[in-house]
């Protein structure tokens, strides 16, 4: 090799770094080179960030940098599936819920794990993928829509959160096995914590209501999403 190509090399691959270096940056995202099929990891963590900007120390993901990369996901033929990390305290609801309906209308192969927590409004985030896992030490707090600051004590105002409750219910029942009863119970539940109503589960409890579809490991959900990958049909076929 000469000293040129191997400077244009040298180049390229310090350039790829710095694109990824990038994209972990701006959208918490990274892509899988050199591995059997070629998936695009995804974190959803911290809160998510919906119409209003949080405090600077504050963790967060930002809808309007995932949507635009979900497209793009969709569209890139050389990815092939999307692994998606999820430790999330919730966040804003209609964020939220807008990354779950993107993510469960895409035809790439989507698996989801939780490693932290799925609280909130990540439950939706956590169930929408094609396959759903969680690891044992996770949990996921299952609770009513609430909101803080000025509410206007008026009937119109229950009816309000009543359709926003139900919009989240029915993904949620829709993307998981859990029953409609063992959901309401878990929300309406008023003995577990201390300044809410709701209930918090772990890893396991979430397997075996069917929230979320098995415990795993992040080496069961690669492989769940490369079984995924090579049984479904190609999304854009020669």
């Amino acid at each position: 090799m000469t000293a040129e190509k191997k400077d244009n090399t040298d180049r390229s691959g310090t350039e790829e770094q710095l694109d990824q270096a990038q994209l972990i940056e701006e959208t918490g995202s990274v892509r899988s080179q050199n591995a059997k099929h070629l998936i695009h990891c995804l974190t959803i963590i911290g809160q998510v960030e919906g119409h209003n900007i949080l405090p600077e120390d504050t963790k967060t993901t930002k809808y309007e940098h995932i949507l635009p990369a979900l497209v793009a996901i969709e569209q890139d033929r050389s990815i092939q599936g999307l692994l998606i990390l999820l430790n999330t305290m919730g966040g804003d609801v209609e964020a939220g819920l807008a990354i779950a309906e993107m993510i469960a209308g895409m035809k790439t192969p989507t698996v989801s794990l939780v490693i932290g927590g799925g609280h909130s409004i990540g439950i939706p985030l956590a169930v929408c993928a094609d396959r759903s896992m969680i690891v044992p030490s996770a949990s996921m707090t299952v609770h009513p829509v609430r909101t803080s600051g000025l509410v206007l004590g008026v009937p119109q105002t229950v009816v309000y959160f009543e359709k926003i409750q139900e919009r989240i219910n029915h993904f949620i029942l829709q993307h998981s096995r859990i029953s409609a009863e063992d959901l309401s119970r878990m929300m309406l539940n008023t003995q577990e914590l201390a300044t809410d109503i709701g209930t918090v589960i772990s890893g396991a409890e979430a397997a075996a209501c069917g929230l979320i579809d098995q415990i795993g490991t992040l080496h069961d959900a690669i492989e769940a999403l490369y079984h995924l990958i090579e049984t479904r049909e190609p999304r854009y076929p020669e």
